[in-house]
């Protein structure tokens, strides 16, 4: 063999090597009709498409307004990278991360993490996961959810969006009621769940095995889908696991036009023959500048969240208290839970029973002065102060908080839907170092860095420690065997203790805890308080 030969010769096997390597990392292309979108093939036998349009960028006349379908588009568009959040409000307890954030109004992205050997018959199971923010930001975004679903051995689909809060979600008037939509943040959730209907068969995914999954605002949000409508039927979900439900005060429309006028003001619509049509043609950042806090009418002091759905009459027909007690929700299994100390991180450093009561009025301005007495007798000064870095009666504010607007509503939700369908409930009681040193206890939410796993969970993830490591398989377990089953029982790990329905009247929950995973009863003094806070919910417009 001649050398020009022998060199021709290793030239052809040397290309042949490089087209096969190129072929087998070649990136997953997935076509949704609308457009292609390129995605990320990862070493864990995993496909991740980030950042595709589910809805049109809603802008301009498309301000205040429910989503609309995305436009069609030509060639294959990426799909490697998170698309930006939607623009958050910032309050004390979220500056720091509404400024870090890369954010827009031009937000309504979808990501979907699914095995890259799936197909249209596969029918995996699909976590939706809706994040939460207090409807004023989309606090815990771009969480990575490669790790949940290996951890299932690649057999689940997990699904995440964006949608719009503050007053781009959230702004309420008889005007947009006119011309435009009420509750678009939550219309966009609905818009991203019938995309999963419509396009998830293509990841591998079973549309009729969509569970939703998502923590305070998410778990909040969660609870409104169940009872959206006046609790009508529907397909776009299978059940609901909600993560410490945020159930703040939902006004009626007509008592928010002086949000609507504030936020005109703001923008100088206010003198405008037609304040609405002002405000669609103002720029994403002139709006975003103003995107600022603001206390109640009657109040000095800003809310924690000032924006909060509205009860519309169409897809909030009533209070959600009501609409659970009267059975006017969607009969689907689901599992509700809190933290041990839910409320720390929103309470007001507080050192009097007048402070407690100014604060709790800041957050529910219908409480009277006879409310609040009631409320300091239900929970007084603690001695010794078990947050000793804190005021005396910080403790007192941050349960009344806690349980008013976290605790209290996943207890109440969850014995509703016993009474109807599978349900349960849980209390997460992990402390970790870092929760020590900040004197918060287990504080709202601790549960999801357990759930995503270490480096996942995006900036603000709690930290957690190495000696708690090994529980993150349970808590996954958990979690997972729910999307994939509807029974948290189902694919049980070491460690996994049965979890048994929930009973309304024994009221058993699961206690998660480190090596003392157990069954707890609801304590009687805490079912006393969850029954007064019941009986003033609809005062609170709950």
């Amino acid at each position: 063999m001649t050398l020009s030969r022998s060199l021709s010769l290793l030239i052809c096997v040397i290309s042949l090597i490089s087209n096969v390597n190129a072929l087998g990392s070649q990136s997953p292309v997935i076509d949704l009709g609308y457009a292609r979108y390129e995605g990320t093939a990862q070493s864990n036998g995993l496909d991740q498409f980030l950042g595709m349009r589910f809805a049109a960028p809603p802008l301009g006349d498309l301000r205040f307004r429910k989503p609309a379908p995305p436009a069609n588009v030509t060639g294959v568009q990426p799909a490697k990278e998170f698309g930006p959040v939607c623009f958050g409000l910032p309050t004390p307890l979220t500056a720091a991360l509404v400024q870090s954030q890369n954010a827009s109004e031009d937000c309504l992205f979808i990501n979907v993490w699914a095995p890259s050997n799936a197909t249209s018959k596969s029918k995996l199971p699909v976590l939706f996961w809706i994040l939460g923010g207090g409807y004023t930001l989309d606090y815990d975004s771009n969480y990575n959810g490669s790790d949940l679903v290996e951890s299932t051995g690649n057999n689940m689909i997990f699904v995440s969006i964006n949608y719009r809060v503050g007053p781009f979600g959230f702004l309420a008037s008889e005007r947009i009621q006119k011309n435009g939509d009420l509750n678009a943040g939550l219309l966009d959730q609905r818009f991203a769940l019938q995309w999963v209907q419509d396009h998830i068969t293509s990841f591998g995914g079973d549309p009729n095995q969509v569970v939703l999954v998502g923590d305070s605002a998410g778990a909040g949000s969660i609870a409104l889908h169940l009872v959206a409508y006046g609790g009508q039927p529907t397909k776009l979900f299978a059940g609901a696991f909600g993560v410490s439900p945020y159930l703040p005060t939902q006004l009626r429309v007509s008592e928010l036009e002086w949000q609507f006028d504030l936020v005109a003001s703001r923008a100088g619509c206010e003198k405008a023959q037609d304040p609405l049509t002002c405000l669609r043609t103002k720029s994403s950042a002139e709006l975003q500048a103003i995107n600022v806090g603001m206390p109640y009418p009657g109040r000095t002091k800003d809310s924690n969240f000032p924006f909060s759905p509205t009860i519309d009459g169409e897809f909030l027909t009533d209070f959600p208290y009501r609409l659970f007690e009267e059975g006017r929700f969607v009969k689907v299994p689901a599992i509700f839970g809190d933290d041990t100390n839910d409320g720390t991180i929103f309470a007001d450093n507080v050192s009097t029973p007048a402070d407690v009561a100014s604060f709790l009025k800041d957050q529910y301005p219908q409480l009277s002065d006879n409310n609040t007495a009631a409320i300091n007798a239900l929970y007084p000064l603690q001695t010794p102060n078990p947050f000793p870095s804190h005021a005396p009666y910080f403790a007192s504010a941050a349960g009344a908080i806690g349980e008013a607007t976290f605790i209290c509503p996943g207890i109440t939700i969850s014995t509703m839907i016993a009474q109807h369908t599978k349900s349960w409930n849980y209390r997460f009681n992990i402390l970790t170092s870092f929760q020590i040193a900040d004197d918060i206890g287990v504080s709202h939410t601790s549960e999801i860095s357990f759930l995503f796993g270490l480096g996942n969970a995006g900036p603000q993830e709690l930290p957690i420690d190495q000696d708690d490591l090994s529980y993150i398989p349970i808590i996954r377990a958990y979690y997972t065997s729910f999307v994939r089953s509807l029974d948290p029982n189902a694919h049980p790990v070491n460690g996994s203790v049965f979890w048994p329905q929930f009973n309304p009247e024994k009221t058993t929950r699961l206690l998660l805890q480190v090596n003392d995973t157990r069954l707890e009863d609801i304590p009687l003094d805490q079912k006393a308080r969850c029954e007064f806070w019941k009986g003033l919910a609809i005062k609170l417009e709950q």
